[in-house]
């Protein structure tokens, strides 16, 4: 969709977005524009990864809750802020809140990663674990807003979440004035919202790409009925833009501003992150790679110099080893074989050997000899490889073959 072509005025403008540019100077840190080479050469096209995974608190997220907060009315600040999130949101509250001298409570799930948690404790604000979902979590903040008078941070709804957002879109436009593609992930929609208001006044010429997970992607059928639409049991390891309903406030300038919405795969998200580490040495959660992971599912669909806005970092380490394994198994760095030997002294040490002049890593072996399939001299061995890509993967298997070795499966 064109810009400028809709009825409704906007609910953010430029000037909003530059004044809270001025009211997070000093805040906010003007995060590094990093040139990809890897992806380059993918694309054909250049290509710069906008790490506000590097920004305080490891996301976006304090440029708005800083703008919203600072905004308040004294007697507001007086009866603190409230929050509900599963990290970002909360660590932005929680920091804004402190550097303003406002109290803060933020309400996460129960099974919220613990490091978040501890992180949103380290930045002042009182932390209430409530809820085995979000949505549980957001209510019980909703009520303790009602009961106490504390203000409600919303995490993407509201007009001052979105301009602090829209800082970003000045940045790039600062770090890489000759761009002609942003892509960046969506889910409630206020930094997709606040970067096109941003963009798309000073430059219209510039594309903005939208990337939802495939599971958590209410943004296409909100679109095509031209309001907000929810959607049931989001599902994605995105927790950042695991969303079901896109807000009203982004929503109007999503749908006005934004040129194209795109969904990824999970296997698209892990392998993008994978990329990121080895790639770029960056530590990025799968929601902050989902422009990158958009990248690697059509390389030729974008239109150079792009900008991938990774929108944060801040993933647990027992998800990001889970993250991991999925994606070297979703870029063939993972085979898994299964054969059969003769049931004798030395069979399996001489498969082994195989292995080892193909270079590849045993990570697991087990054993299967009870199985009515089998003969009574035979036994069934799975193994767990650790390969260097699918072309070392298809020299595994041949070295397998040319050994004798029948591969089932």
């Amino acid at each position: 969709m064109s810009y400028g072509t809709a009825d409704l005025s906007p609910s953010v403008t430029l000037d909003d977005v530059r004044g809270a540019q001025k009211m997070l100077t000093g805040v906010a840190r003007t995060t590094a524009l990093e040139g990809s080479r890897y992806l380059s050469r993918l694309v054909g096209e250049p290509v710069h990864l906008k790490c506000e995974n590097l920004q305080r608190t490891g996301s976006f997220k304090l440029r708005g809750a800083y703008v919203r907060i600072a905004g308040l009315r004294p007697e507001e600040r007086a009866a603190g802020v409230v929050a509900a999130s599963a990290g970002n949101h909360a660590q932005g509250v929680a920091l804004a809140s402190s550097l303003l001298g406002v109290r803060s409570t933020v309400f996460m799930p129960t099974g919220a990663p613990l490091p978040k948690v501890a992180a949103t404790r380290h930045y002042g604000a009182e932390v209430r674990l409530h809820g085995q979902v979000v949505d549980e979590t957001l209510a019980a903040a909703q009520e303790y807003a009602a009961r106490t008078g504390a203000v409600f941070i919303h995490p993407f709804d509201h007009p001052d979440i979105i301009a602090g957002q829209g800082t970003v879109g000045l940045e790039i436009l600062d770090q890489c004035p000759e761009v002609r593609t942003i892509v960046v992930g969506v889910g409630g929609g206020g930094l997709a919202a606040g970067v096109a208001v941003a963009v798309k006044e000073l430059r219209p010429d510039v594309r903005l790409v939208g990337v939802q997970a495939e599971g958590a992607a209410a943004y296409p059928p909100s679109l095509a009925s031209g309001r907000p639409v929810s959607i049931e049991r989001p599902a994605t390891m995105a927790d950042g833009i695991k969303v079901g309903r896109p807000g009203d406030v982004p929503f109007r300038l999503v749908e006005q501003l934004v040129d194209e919405v795109r969904t990824v795969s999970e296997n698209n998200l892990s392998s993008a992150l994978l990329l990121c580490l080895e790639r770029a040495k960056l530590v990025v959660e799968p929601a902050g790679a989902s422009p990158v992971a958009a990248l690697l599912a059509d390389p030729e669909g974008f239109e150079g110099p792009v900008v991938a806005l990774l929108s944060g970092g801040n993933v647990d380490p027992l998800l990001m080893q889970r993250i991991l394994r999925h994606g070297m198994a979703a870029g063939g760095r993972y085979l898994a074989v299964t054969l059969r030997l003769t049931d004798r002294p030395g069979a399996l040490a001489t498969l082994l050997g195989v292995l080892s002049v193909a270079d590849a890593n045993v990570l697991d072996v087990s054993h299967v000899r009870t199985d009515p399939r089998l003969g009574l001299t035979e036994v069934e061995v799975e193994l767990q490889l650790e390969t260097k890509g699918p072309e070392h993967c298809a020299a595994v298997n041949r070295a397998l073959r040319e050994a004798g070795y029948t591969v089932i499966d």
